[in-house]
Protein backbone atom coordinates (compact mmCIF):
# COMPACT_ATOMS: atom_id res chain seq x y z
CA UNK A 1 0.00 0.00 0.00
CA UNK A 2 3.07 2.25 0.27
CA UNK A 3 2.59 5.36 -1.80
CA UNK A 4 -1.15 4.72 -2.15
CA UNK A 5 -3.97 7.12 -1.45
CA UNK A 6 -4.49 5.61 2.01
CA UNK A 7 -0.93 6.11 3.20
CA UNK A 8 -0.57 8.60 6.04
CA UNK A 9 2.71 9.79 7.55
CA UNK A 10 2.36 11.12 11.09
CA UNK A 11 4.99 12.83 13.20
CA UNK A 12 5.20 12.34 16.95
CA UNK A 13 7.38 13.17 19.93
CA UNK A 14 8.54 10.35 22.24
CA UNK A 15 6.06 11.01 25.03
CA UNK A 16 3.45 8.97 26.86
CA UNK A 17 0.63 10.89 25.15
CA UNK A 18 1.75 9.72 21.71
CA UNK A 19 0.26 6.37 22.81
CA UNK A 20 -2.91 6.54 20.71
CA UNK A 21 -1.01 6.99 17.43
CA UNK A 22 1.52 4.32 18.33
CA UNK A 23 -1.10 1.76 19.33
CA UNK A 24 -3.10 2.48 16.18
CA UNK A 25 -0.01 1.46 14.22
CA UNK A 26 1.34 -1.36 16.37
CA UNK A 27 -1.93 -3.17 17.08
CA UNK A 28 -3.26 -2.76 13.53
CA UNK A 29 -6.19 -0.48 14.27
CA UNK A 30 -5.05 1.64 11.31
CA UNK A 31 -4.59 -1.37 9.04
CA UNK A 32 -8.09 -2.58 9.87
CA UNK A 33 -9.43 0.74 8.57
CA UNK A 34 -7.41 0.46 5.37
CA UNK A 35 -4.76 2.97 6.48
CA UNK A 36 -1.04 2.45 5.91
CA UNK A 37 0.16 4.52 8.87
CA UNK A 38 3.83 5.49 8.97
CA UNK A 39 5.11 7.07 12.19
CA UNK A 40 8.12 9.40 12.30
CA UNK A 41 9.70 10.17 15.65
CA UNK A 42 10.90 13.75 16.07
CA UNK A 43 13.03 15.55 18.65
CA UNK A 44 11.21 18.87 19.17
CA UNK A 45 7.83 20.50 18.74
CA UNK A 46 9.40 23.02 16.38
CA UNK A 47 10.41 20.17 14.07
CA UNK A 48 6.91 18.68 14.23
CA UNK A 49 5.40 22.09 13.43
CA UNK A 50 7.70 22.76 10.47
CA UNK A 51 7.49 19.29 8.94
CA UNK A 52 3.70 19.37 9.14
CA UNK A 53 3.74 22.79 7.46
CA UNK A 54 5.95 21.73 4.53
CA UNK A 55 4.00 18.53 3.93
CA UNK A 56 6.37 15.86 5.27
CA UNK A 57 3.51 14.87 7.58
CA UNK A 58 -0.17 14.80 6.74
CA UNK A 59 -1.05 14.65 10.43
CA UNK A 60 0.90 14.83 13.67
CA UNK A 61 0.82 14.45 17.44
CA UNK A 62 0.90 18.15 18.32
CA UNK A 63 0.54 20.55 21.21
CA UNK A 64 -3.13 21.50 21.48
CA UNK A 65 -2.59 25.28 21.04
CA UNK A 66 -0.07 24.93 18.18
CA UNK A 67 -2.56 24.68 15.26
CA UNK A 68 -4.36 27.74 16.64
CA UNK A 69 -1.09 29.66 16.72
CA UNK A 70 -0.38 28.57 13.16
CA UNK A 71 -3.76 29.73 11.90
CA UNK A 72 -3.29 33.06 13.68
CA UNK A 73 -0.04 33.62 11.79
CA UNK A 74 2.19 33.19 14.86
CA UNK A 75 4.41 30.44 13.43
CA UNK A 76 7.26 30.76 10.90
CA UNK A 77 5.44 28.76 8.21
CA UNK A 78 1.75 29.59 8.12
CA UNK A 79 -0.19 26.68 6.62
CA UNK A 80 -3.87 26.27 7.56
CA UNK A 81 -4.15 23.44 10.11
CA UNK A 82 -7.14 21.81 11.75
CA UNK A 83 -7.75 19.70 14.85
CA UNK A 84 -10.26 16.93 14.05
CA UNK A 85 -9.49 14.95 17.20
CA UNK A 86 -7.86 15.22 20.62
CA UNK A 87 -5.42 12.59 21.88
CA UNK A 88 -6.34 12.56 25.56
CA UNK A 89 -6.74 14.63 28.71
CA UNK A 90 -4.10 15.52 31.29
CA UNK A 91 -0.60 14.09 31.36
CA UNK A 92 1.66 16.94 32.49
CA UNK A 93 3.28 17.82 35.80
CA UNK A 94 5.55 20.45 37.34
CA UNK A 95 8.85 19.10 38.63
CA UNK A 96 11.40 21.11 40.60
CA UNK A 97 14.99 20.51 41.62
CA UNK A 98 15.79 18.88 44.93
CA UNK A 99 17.20 22.12 46.33
CA UNK A 100 14.15 24.14 45.30
CA UNK A 101 11.85 21.50 46.75
CA UNK A 102 13.73 21.66 50.05
CA UNK A 103 13.18 25.42 50.11
CA UNK A 104 9.50 24.99 49.21
CA UNK A 105 9.07 22.33 51.91
CA UNK A 106 10.50 24.79 54.45
CA UNK A 107 7.74 27.18 53.37
CA UNK A 108 4.95 24.63 53.80
CA UNK A 109 4.85 22.60 50.56
CA UNK A 110 3.80 18.99 50.99
CA UNK A 111 4.32 15.95 48.79
CA UNK A 112 0.63 15.77 47.88
CA UNK A 113 0.64 17.59 44.51
CA UNK A 114 -1.74 20.28 45.85
CA UNK A 115 -1.26 23.26 43.48
CA UNK A 116 -2.46 25.91 45.93
CA UNK A 117 -0.12 24.81 48.72
CA UNK A 118 2.83 24.33 46.36
CA UNK A 119 2.17 27.74 44.77
CA UNK A 120 2.06 29.52 48.11
CA UNK A 121 5.32 27.89 49.11
CA UNK A 122 6.97 28.84 45.83
CA UNK A 123 5.82 32.43 46.23
CA UNK A 124 7.36 32.53 49.71
CA UNK A 125 10.62 31.09 48.37
CA UNK A 126 10.72 33.73 45.62
CA UNK A 127 10.14 36.54 48.13
CA UNK A 128 12.89 35.19 50.36
CA UNK A 129 15.31 34.92 47.42
CA UNK A 130 14.50 38.45 46.26
CA UNK A 131 15.18 39.85 49.73
CA UNK A 132 18.61 38.23 49.65
CA UNK A 133 19.33 39.32 46.04
CA UNK A 134 19.63 35.71 44.86
CA UNK A 135 19.42 34.94 41.13
CA UNK A 136 15.99 34.57 39.55
CA UNK A 137 14.71 31.00 39.32
CA UNK A 138 14.51 29.56 35.81
CA UNK A 139 11.76 27.20 34.69
CA UNK A 140 11.35 25.41 31.38
CA UNK A 141 8.30 24.67 29.27
CA UNK A 142 8.28 22.80 25.98
CA UNK A 143 7.08 25.53 23.59
CA UNK A 144 5.62 29.05 23.73
CA UNK A 145 2.32 27.78 22.25
CA UNK A 146 1.82 24.83 24.57
CA UNK A 147 -0.64 23.79 27.22
CA UNK A 148 2.41 23.51 29.48
CA UNK A 149 3.22 27.21 29.10
CA UNK A 150 -0.36 28.33 29.72
CA UNK A 151 -1.21 26.03 32.62
CA UNK A 152 2.14 26.77 34.27
CA UNK A 153 1.59 30.54 33.98
CA UNK A 154 -2.04 30.16 35.11
CA UNK A 155 -0.87 28.28 38.20
CA UNK A 156 1.77 30.89 39.00
CA UNK A 157 -0.54 33.86 38.43
CA UNK A 158 -3.31 32.37 40.57
CA UNK A 159 -0.78 31.92 43.37
CA UNK A 160 0.33 35.56 43.11
CA UNK A 161 3.51 35.01 41.10
CA UNK A 162 4.21 37.21 38.08
CA UNK A 163 5.52 34.81 35.46
CA UNK A 164 6.96 37.67 33.44
CA UNK A 165 8.95 39.29 36.27
CA UNK A 166 9.30 36.97 39.26
CA UNK A 167 10.72 33.97 37.37
CA UNK A 168 12.37 33.25 34.04
CA UNK A 169 10.64 30.85 31.64
CA UNK A 170 12.67 29.25 28.86
CA UNK A 171 11.96 26.69 26.14
CA UNK A 172 13.53 23.22 26.32
CA UNK A 173 12.53 20.12 24.27
CA UNK A 174 11.04 17.39 26.50
CA UNK A 175 13.90 14.85 26.10
CA UNK A 176 16.42 17.45 27.38
CA UNK A 177 14.46 18.50 30.46
CA UNK A 178 15.89 16.00 32.93
CA UNK A 179 19.51 16.67 31.97
CA UNK A 180 18.91 20.43 32.21
CA UNK A 181 17.43 20.00 35.69
CA UNK A 182 20.15 17.62 36.88
CA UNK A 183 22.85 19.95 35.56
CA UNK A 184 21.44 23.00 37.28
CA UNK A 185 20.63 24.85 34.06
CA UNK A 186 17.00 25.11 35.14
CA UNK A 187 15.28 24.96 38.53
CA UNK A 188 12.11 23.24 37.38
CA UNK A 189 9.93 22.39 34.42
CA UNK A 190 6.42 21.66 33.22
CA UNK A 191 6.47 18.69 30.86
CA UNK A 192 4.63 15.53 29.88
CA UNK A 193 5.52 12.03 30.90
CA UNK A 194 7.81 10.23 31.35
CA UNK A 195 10.04 13.16 32.28
CA UNK A 196 8.48 13.93 35.66
CA UNK A 197 8.51 10.32 36.79
CA UNK A 198 12.06 9.98 35.45
CA UNK A 199 13.31 12.86 37.62
CA UNK A 200 11.58 11.50 40.71
CA UNK A 201 12.81 7.92 40.24
CA UNK A 202 16.36 9.09 39.47
CA UNK A 203 16.43 11.23 42.60
CA UNK A 204 16.97 14.36 40.52
CA UNK A 205 13.75 16.21 41.32
CA UNK A 206 10.39 16.36 43.07
CA UNK A 207 6.97 16.57 41.44
CA UNK A 208 5.40 19.71 42.89
CA UNK A 209 1.98 19.51 41.26
CA UNK A 210 0.19 17.99 38.29
CA UNK A 211 -1.91 19.27 35.40
CA UNK A 212 -4.80 17.07 36.58
CA UNK A 213 -4.91 19.19 39.75
CA UNK A 214 -4.34 22.61 38.13
CA UNK A 215 -7.16 22.02 35.59
CA UNK A 216 -9.03 18.74 35.94
CA UNK A 217 -10.05 16.96 32.73
CA UNK A 218 -8.01 19.43 30.71
CA UNK A 219 -6.77 19.00 27.13
CA UNK A 220 -3.20 18.20 26.19
CA UNK A 221 -2.09 16.83 22.80
CA UNK A 222 -4.26 16.73 19.70
CA UNK A 223 -4.12 15.40 16.17
CA UNK A 224 -3.09 18.24 13.91
CA UNK A 225 -3.85 17.89 10.19
CA UNK A 226 -3.01 20.02 7.20
CA UNK A 227 -6.35 21.62 6.28
CA UNK A 228 -5.97 21.22 2.54
CA UNK A 229 -4.97 17.58 2.82
CA UNK A 230 -7.90 16.92 5.17
CA UNK A 231 -10.36 18.56 2.79
CA UNK A 232 -9.08 16.59 -0.20
CA UNK A 233 -8.86 13.27 1.70
CA UNK A 234 -11.77 13.43 4.12
CA UNK A 235 -12.59 9.72 3.77
CA UNK A 236 -8.99 8.76 4.56
CA UNK A 237 -8.90 11.14 7.52
CA UNK A 238 -12.21 9.73 8.77
CA UNK A 239 -10.82 6.20 8.60
CA UNK A 240 -7.79 7.34 10.59
CA UNK A 241 -10.03 8.91 13.25
CA UNK A 242 -11.90 5.62 13.63
CA UNK A 243 -8.60 3.78 14.00
CA UNK A 244 -7.40 6.26 16.61
CA UNK A 245 -10.67 6.00 18.50
CA UNK A 246 -10.26 2.22 18.73
CA UNK A 247 -6.65 2.68 19.85
CA UNK A 248 -7.68 5.23 22.48
CA UNK A 249 -10.26 2.86 23.93
CA UNK A 250 -7.62 0.11 24.10
CA UNK A 251 -5.17 2.49 25.81
CA UNK A 252 -7.78 3.42 28.38
CA UNK A 253 -8.42 -0.18 29.43
CA UNK A 254 -6.55 -0.85 32.69
CA UNK A 255 -5.98 -4.46 31.62
CA UNK A 256 -3.68 -3.25 28.86
CA UNK A 257 -1.34 -1.07 30.93
CA UNK A 258 1.60 -3.46 31.02
CA UNK A 259 1.36 -4.14 27.30
CA UNK A 260 1.02 -0.43 26.55
CA UNK A 261 4.09 0.41 28.63
CA UNK A 262 6.04 -2.32 26.85
CA UNK A 263 5.05 -1.03 23.40
CA UNK A 264 5.85 2.59 24.25
CA UNK A 265 9.20 1.62 25.76
CA UNK A 266 10.42 0.29 22.41
CA UNK A 267 13.34 2.21 20.93
CA UNK A 268 11.34 3.40 17.90
CA UNK A 269 8.76 5.06 20.14
CA UNK A 270 9.34 6.61 23.57
CA UNK A 271 12.48 4.55 24.00
CA UNK A 272 12.60 4.71 27.79
CA UNK A 273 12.17 2.04 30.49
CA UNK A 274 8.63 0.83 31.01
CA UNK A 275 9.19 1.54 34.73
CA UNK A 276 9.18 5.23 33.78
CA UNK A 277 5.86 4.87 31.95
CA UNK A 278 3.78 2.67 34.23
CA UNK A 279 3.32 5.13 37.13
CA UNK A 280 1.42 7.61 34.96
CA UNK A 281 -0.59 4.83 33.31
CA UNK A 282 -1.49 3.42 36.73
CA UNK A 283 -2.22 6.84 38.25
CA UNK A 284 0.38 6.39 41.00
CA UNK A 285 3.13 8.98 40.57
CA UNK A 286 6.40 8.98 42.52
CA UNK A 287 6.81 12.27 44.35
CA UNK A 288 10.60 12.26 44.63
CA UNK A 289 10.55 11.60 48.37
CA UNK A 290 10.44 7.84 48.01
CA UNK A 291 6.66 7.67 48.09
CA UNK A 292 3.91 7.75 45.47
CA UNK A 293 0.64 9.63 45.29
CA UNK A 294 -2.58 8.58 43.55
CA UNK A 295 -3.71 10.73 40.63
CA UNK A 296 -6.43 8.60 39.14
CA UNK A 297 -7.11 10.93 36.22
CA UNK A 298 -3.51 11.85 35.47
CA UNK A 299 -3.75 10.67 31.85
CA UNK A 300 -7.14 9.90 30.29
CA UNK A 301 -7.01 8.62 26.69
CA UNK A 302 -10.66 7.69 26.12
CA UNK A 303 -13.14 8.25 28.97
CA UNK A 304 -14.87 11.63 29.47
CA UNK A 305 -14.94 12.31 25.71
CA UNK A 306 -11.14 12.59 25.92
CA UNK A 307 -10.72 12.52 22.14
CA UNK A 308 -13.42 15.12 21.36
CA UNK A 309 -12.05 18.44 20.01
CA UNK A 310 -14.02 20.89 22.18
CA UNK A 311 -14.18 24.42 20.84
CA UNK A 312 -14.13 25.65 24.44
CA UNK A 313 -10.67 24.13 24.81
CA UNK A 314 -9.51 26.01 21.71
CA UNK A 315 -10.93 29.27 23.01
CA UNK A 316 -9.36 28.88 26.47
CA UNK A 317 -5.96 28.42 24.84
CA UNK A 318 -6.67 31.50 22.73
CA UNK A 319 -7.57 33.47 25.87
CA UNK A 320 -4.17 32.62 27.29
CA UNK A 321 -2.41 33.69 24.10
CA UNK A 322 -4.10 37.04 24.60
CA UNK A 323 -3.35 37.12 28.32
CA UNK A 324 0.36 36.63 27.82
CA UNK A 325 0.71 39.10 24.98
CA UNK A 326 1.13 36.67 22.09
CA UNK A 327 -1.86 37.95 20.10
CA UNK A 328 -4.32 40.84 20.20
CA UNK A 329 -7.92 39.95 21.03
CA UNK A 330 -10.27 40.61 18.15
CA UNK A 331 -13.50 39.02 16.98
CA UNK A 332 -11.65 37.78 13.89
CA UNK A 333 -8.87 36.16 15.90
CA UNK A 334 -11.28 34.44 18.26
CA UNK A 335 -13.18 33.07 15.27
CA UNK A 336 -9.94 31.68 13.82
CA UNK A 337 -9.24 29.92 17.12
CA UNK A 338 -12.78 28.56 17.39
CA UNK A 339 -12.80 27.19 13.83
CA UNK A 340 -9.42 25.46 14.18
CA UNK A 341 -11.08 22.68 16.19
CA UNK A 342 -13.43 20.56 14.07
CA UNK A 343 -15.94 18.49 16.06
CA UNK A 344 -18.05 18.24 12.89
CA UNK A 345 -15.39 16.09 11.22
CA UNK A 346 -15.00 14.03 14.40
CA UNK A 347 -18.74 13.33 14.66
CA UNK A 348 -19.15 12.42 11.00
CA UNK A 349 -16.22 10.00 11.13
CA UNK A 350 -17.11 8.28 14.40
CA UNK A 351 -20.90 8.16 14.25
CA UNK A 352 -20.83 4.67 12.63
CA UNK A 353 -19.01 3.31 15.70
CA UNK A 354 -21.88 4.10 18.06
CA UNK A 355 -19.58 5.67 20.65
CA UNK A 356 -20.64 8.56 22.87
CA UNK A 357 -20.61 11.80 20.89
CA UNK A 358 -21.29 15.09 22.69
CA UNK A 359 -24.20 16.99 21.17
CA UNK A 360 -22.58 20.34 22.02
CA UNK A 361 -19.42 21.76 20.45
CA UNK A 362 -18.36 23.67 23.56
CA UNK A 363 -18.98 23.62 27.29
CA UNK A 364 -18.41 25.77 30.35
CA UNK A 365 -15.00 24.65 31.62
CA UNK A 366 -15.06 24.14 35.38
CA UNK A 367 -18.83 23.78 35.70
CA UNK A 368 -18.88 20.11 36.69
CA UNK A 369 -17.93 19.41 40.30
CA UNK A 370 -18.76 15.72 40.02
CA UNK A 371 -19.19 13.05 37.35
CA UNK A 372 -22.26 14.13 35.39
CA UNK A 373 -24.26 12.51 32.57
CA UNK A 374 -24.52 14.91 29.62
CA UNK A 375 -26.33 15.01 26.31
CA UNK A 376 -24.86 12.69 23.72
CA UNK A 377 -25.68 10.65 20.68
CA UNK A 378 -24.68 7.00 20.49
CA UNK A 379 -23.63 5.62 23.88
CA UNK A 380 -24.25 7.51 27.13
CA UNK A 381 -21.61 10.03 28.16
CA UNK A 382 -20.37 11.10 31.58
CA UNK A 383 -18.13 14.14 31.96
CA UNK A 384 -16.35 15.67 34.94
CA UNK A 385 -15.38 16.44 37.48
CA UNK A 386 -13.49 19.19 35.71
CA UNK A 387 -12.29 22.67 36.52
CA UNK A 388 -9.54 24.97 37.65
CA UNK A 389 -7.98 24.65 41.09
CA UNK A 390 -8.98 28.20 42.00
CA UNK A 391 -12.64 27.51 41.27
CA UNK A 392 -12.64 29.67 38.16
CA UNK A 393 -15.04 29.13 35.27
CA UNK A 394 -14.45 29.61 31.58
CA UNK A 395 -17.65 30.20 29.60
CA UNK A 396 -16.76 30.37 25.91
CA UNK A 397 -19.91 32.45 25.32
CA UNK A 398 -18.45 35.09 27.64
CA UNK A 399 -14.98 35.17 26.11
CA UNK A 400 -14.63 38.96 26.09
CA UNK A 401 -15.45 39.23 29.78
CA UNK A 402 -13.10 36.37 30.67
CA UNK A 403 -10.20 37.96 28.81
CA UNK A 404 -10.93 41.34 30.39
CA UNK A 405 -10.96 39.78 33.86
CA UNK A 406 -7.51 38.20 33.54
CA UNK A 407 -4.68 40.24 34.96
CA UNK A 408 -1.17 39.46 33.85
Amino acid sequence: MAGGANQITAGFLPLLDSAVLIVAKELNFAEAEGIDLALVRETSWANIRDRLAVGHFQVAHVLAPMPIACNLGLTPLVVPTIVPMALGLGGNAVTVSNSLWADMADKGARADFDPAMAGRALKAVLADRASKSKPMLRFAVVHPYSGHNYEFRYWLATCGIDSSRDVEIVIVPPPLMLDALAGGTIDGYCVGEPWNTAAALAGKGHIATVKAAIWRSSPEKVLGARARWAEENIDVLSALLRALCGAAEWCGDARNRDDLARILAEKAYVGRPSEWLLPALEGELPDGSGGAKAVTDFFVPFAKAATFPWKSHALWFYSQMVRWGQIKHTAENSLVARETYRPDIYRAALKPLGIALPVANAKVEGALTSATPVGSSGASLVLGPDGFFDGGLFDPDKLDAYIASQAQ
